[in-house]
């Protein structure tokens, strides 16, 4: 039953920050037990509606937090994340639960052991909620290409949450979950955190272990958080960061105090605001909330410069090569022979395979399989695949020289606000241009946070990205804190 001093009820009529929770469970107001309760009773009530999660991990759950419970009655220390409920884009790979990076290729796996991003999060004392809805493979801009069903954005239902982790964004934004993990390879969390206006983090390559995770492109895949704050966001940040052997590309550069560090004043900070990203195709509304946060920033005492990134224009070509080719090989893999799904329409070993993938695979992952594989191919890796790897260098160097002048780069998220279910379904080339202001940092490699920036006429959320350069999660952080207060809120 829940705690007499404080119901779970009280802790679940709006969203509450890591802070407010902590001191509950801390002063014996609220039991880790009954919170994972209550949120497992939210789950289903709102689950059918939005599909957020394709599985739940109960038994774990309440193992995890019965554990907090006696460790707060006894006064022991509670690490960061003692008792906060959590949920894990499906991506990643959590033991004894099923793990499909929302497939029907791998319906049925079940991992033997963690990623080590969630242990990270188990180690600090979360509770893990489930396996949340994502597009197939962690392809797509609107969580549509999920063989389980697209998850729908608490905002408004009959629009999409964004993608891949749209279940990851939709779940904070419904508190489905305090806070949520999700990748991000061109967009994947900045994009549905604007969608659904939360905060979503795109943590430096390198900065957070890709161990556990299903990969899609493995030079741009990263892991991030969600929350309803910033402070909150950098704080799980910074539990799953750091160097780990297992991960050969994660950095062993120390952990900074992001959660300190955003609390720490913008007076002073150089902003660029980039004109290739305010040009044609940005709705303007969107404009409109950018320009608003802008004059935030200004008040707050930064100082605001226009600067060029003048390469952005060859970013989308660039990203969907590298991208397709390191999906085409990392795919490779799912043959229907070791794990997840076989067809049973085979007789021979190469049908097998062949039956296995095209029953197996969406429409959208096969597209970008075949692409892939195309630009790998012989007489064209060069013209293609090589000449792209040129352009990234390119777009690095475009965001290196323009961090030798300014400390923190504002744009927006997305040039549109969340669009309908079905509105871009057949036409995928318009749903790959709207990742242009999200692509050039994946393939710089460079840190950033989106965060909202208020609301369209029809109250669809807006975000403000802003980026930082490598390593320099803290000043990303601090800056958009700043948007935060600067609307009342965080």
């Amino acid at each position: 039953m829940p705690s007499e001093a404080m119901t779970t009820e009280t802790y679940l009529e709006k969203p509450k920050t890591l802070a407010e929770l902590r001191a509950g469970m801390t002063s014996g107001r609220l039991k880790a037990i009954d919170l994972a309760t209550g949120y497992f009773e939210r789950i289903e009530k709102l689950n059918p509606r939005l599909n957020v999660y394709l599985s739940l991990t109960k038994e774990r759950a309440f193992e995890q937090a019965t554990k907090v419970d006696a460790a707060a009655a006894k006064g022991d220390p509670l690490g960061p994340l003692a008792g906060i409920p959590l949920g894990i884009k499906d991506v990643l790979v959590v033991r004894g639960a099923t793990a499909t990076a929302g497939s029907k290729i791998l319906k049925g796996y079940h991992p033997p052991y963690d990623a080590t991003a969630v242990k990270r999060l188990e180690d600090a004392g979360a509770v893990l909620l489930g396996k949340l809805n994502c597009d197939e493979f962690a392809m797509g801009s609107s969580n549509e290409n999920s063989a389980y069903g697209p998850v729908r954005n608490p905002v408004d239902t009959s629009r999409v949450p964004g993608g891949s982790s749209g279940g990851s964004a939709a779940a904070v934004a419904a508190n489905m979950a305090v806070a949520t993990l999700g990748t991000d390879t061109g967009g994947s969390i900045r994009q549905p955190a604007s969608f659904c206006g939360v905060v979503g983090v795109l943590p430096t390559y390198g900065r957070v272990s890709r161990y556990g995770l299903i990969a899609f492109a493995s030079s741009l895949d990263r892991i991030g958080p969600f929350a309803t704050n910033v402070r909150d966001a950098a704080t799980v940040l910074g539990v799953i960061a750091g160097h780990d052997p297992c991960d050969a590309t994660s950095s062993p550069a120390p952990v900074a105090d992001y959660a300190a560090e955003s609390d720490m004043p913008v007076d002073g900070l150089r902003i660029g605001v980039p004109a290739e990203y305010f040009g044609e195709g940005l709705d303007p509304e969107v404009r409109e909330r950018l320009e608003g946060g802008i004059a935030w920033l200004k008040a707050a005492g930064c100082a605001v410069k226009p600067i060029s990134l003048p390469h952005t224009k060859y970013a989308i070509p660039a990203y969907y090569l590298v991208a397709t080719a390191e999906a085409s090989a990392n795919l490779a893999r799912f043959d229907g022979v070791r794990y997840g799904y076989r067809s049973a329409a085979s007789d021979t070993l190469s049908a097998m395979y062949s039956h296995s993938r095209d029953e197996g695979f969406g429409a959208e992952v096969k597209r970008r399989i075949l692409l892939g594989t195309y630009a790998l191919s012989a007489g064209y890796y060069d013209a293609y695949y090589l000449k792209a790897l040129k352009v990234r260098r390119l777009l690095a160097e475009d965001f290196l020289k323009a961090f030798a002048g300014v400390d923190a780069i504002v744009t927006p998220t997305s040039p549109v606000p969340a669009f309908k279910l079905g509105e871009k379904t057949g036409d995928p080339l318009a749903m790959y241009l709207a990742d242009i202001y999200t692509v050039t940092a994946s393939l710089a490699g460079i840190c950033g946070v989106t965060v909202p920036c208020g609301a369209t006429k029809a109250g669809l959320p807006v975000g403000m990205q802003v980026l930082s350069a490598h390593l320099k999660e803290g000043t990303a952080f601090r800056v958009a804190r700043a948007v935060e207060s600067a609307q009342g809120q965080g």
